[in-house]
């Protein structure tokens, strides 16, 4: 079959190889899948890279999270076994970690669904504990996981702040149903958000970035406000001022979503129903802006880690018809 390979880490064009390779064979509990799609993440640029916390023996294959088909014809969502990642034909995948994959989506956008939507879910549910009728600031929101928490935050029934950086993403936040977009690159952020609410700021900020976009969350975070930490995507490692979070009475939240299915995989499944069940009602909708072959797939990621692409780019590993829906 053919596979991305990572033999040396580095920048996800160079590092890359597409080989051909015998198929992976499936451990104790775990089953083969033939990949139907696999989402692009910015954690697989850091895998090539060398920098995730996970660190996967040479050589591997990137590609965290696929819509795949089991050997019986299950259409199903899955996590692969590392160092048989997704940007593949077949993949290795824990048997008692799989999700159905719901059938209001298309195979691009079920791959698109799981870790972005469930890490959104378990970020503004879960830790921010976000109510109706309040304010959600949402960075990088024409991105990939951006992209899930404005429309988790919509059915929440929140008012949706989305902050990008450029016209372009400016047009894609306003399609996703933003209430506001604020386009970093040429408005400052803290004033638009304190006029937008009157002077009360955001009740919950979600934060995928770090660097400048944290420090203007906790400028513009309301009285008991609340800041969700879910990336760095930005390269820069917040160092908070831990007496600004006394002085404004506002919260630092984190979210680790793997922990959630290390420590607590029950709620993880019942996440799941309900994002399947949000997915029904056309309340969330993967917001998949290209689909790639596989022998594309390098320059995805490459173009993932660079920050130039709006909402998911998804490997479709085949691209006859009657293969994937």
């Amino acid at each position: 079959m053919q596979a991305w390979r990572v033999h040396t880490t580095g920048e996800p064009r160079e590092a890359m190889r597409l080989e051909e390779v015998p198929e992976p064979v499936p451990g104790e509990g775990e089953v083969r899948l033939r990949v139907l799609a696999a989402n692009v993440n910015f954690p697989d640029a850091l895998l090539v890279r060398g920098q995730y916390q996970i660190r996967p023996t040479l050589p591997f294959t990137p590609g965290v999270e696929i819509c795949g088909l089991t050997e019986d014809g299950r259409r199903v969502i899955a996590n692969p076994s590392l160092p048989h990642g997704g940007f593949a034909e077949y993949v290795t995948a824990p048997a008692r970690a799989l999700l159905p994959a719901p059938g209001a989506l298309d195979d691009a956008e079920a791959a698109a669904l799981h870790i972005g939507y469930q890490t959104g879910w378990f970020g503004l549910h879960r830790r921010a504990r976000l109510q109706r009728g309040e304010t959600l600031l949402v960075h990088a929101a024409a991105g990939g996981v951006g992209s899930a928490a404005v429309q988790l935050g919509k059915a929440a029934g929140a008012t949706v702040i989305g902050v990008v950086g450029g016209k372009a993403k400016a047009r894609t936040a306003e399609e996703l149903g933003c209430d506001l977009v604020i386009d970093r690159t040429t408005e400052d952020v803290v004033a638009r958000v304190k006029e937008f609410t009157g002077g009360h700021g955001a009740d919950v900020a979600y934060d995928p970035v770090g660097g400048d976009a944290y420090t203007a969350s906790a400028k513009c975070a309301a009285f008991e406000g609340r800041i969700v930490i879910v990336g760095f995507a930005g390269g820069t490692v917040p160092a908070p001022a831990l007496n600004h979070a006394l002085i404004k009475n506002y919260s630092v939240l984190g979210l680790h979503w793997g922990l959630y299915a290390a420590k607590d995989p029950a709620a993880v499944l019942a996440c799941h129903d309900e994002l399947t069940r949000l997915a029904a009602d056309g309340a969330i909708k993967p917001l998949v802006s290209e689909r790639v072959p596989l022998d594309r797939a390098a320059d995805a990621v490459q173009r993932v880690a660079d920050g130039t692409t709006t909402g998911r780019l998804v490997v479709v590993p085949s691209q006859d018809p009657g293969a994937a829906r």
